[in-house]
């Protein structure tokens, strides 16, 4: 699994301005089973994406086709989950 930081770089004003086709992007990858979840940070610097395990280079492609990419940097974390409550066990790795 992967945990995707986003932090703005530009002022919320711009970001808001990209907010809409932002939006349709998440659900695109919701609707394929990428994305398994999705916020914004409080305060509101920016936000989280939680995405399977795929090959690094296939979220690399996908991160780049997001319109945030004028207004955030992005941090991507892989995580091995090995314990996981009983909601959760399928983000748990062999």
């Amino acid at each position: 699994m992967y945990v995707i930081y986003l932090n703005y770089f530009r002022p919320v004003e711009e970001v808001e301005a990209l907010l809409a086709p932002h939006i349709e992007w998440l659900d695109r990858y919701f609707a394929n089973g990428v994305f398994i979840a999705a916020g914004r940070k409080e305060p509101r610097t920016g936000g989280v994406i939680l995405a399977k395990d795929i090959d690094r280079a296939r979220l690399d492609t996908i991160l780049a086709e997001d319109p945030f990419v004028a207004v955030a940097h992005y941090e991507v974390t892989k995580v091995n989950v090995t314990r996981a409550a009983e909601a959760f066990a399928g983000l748990q790795g062999d």
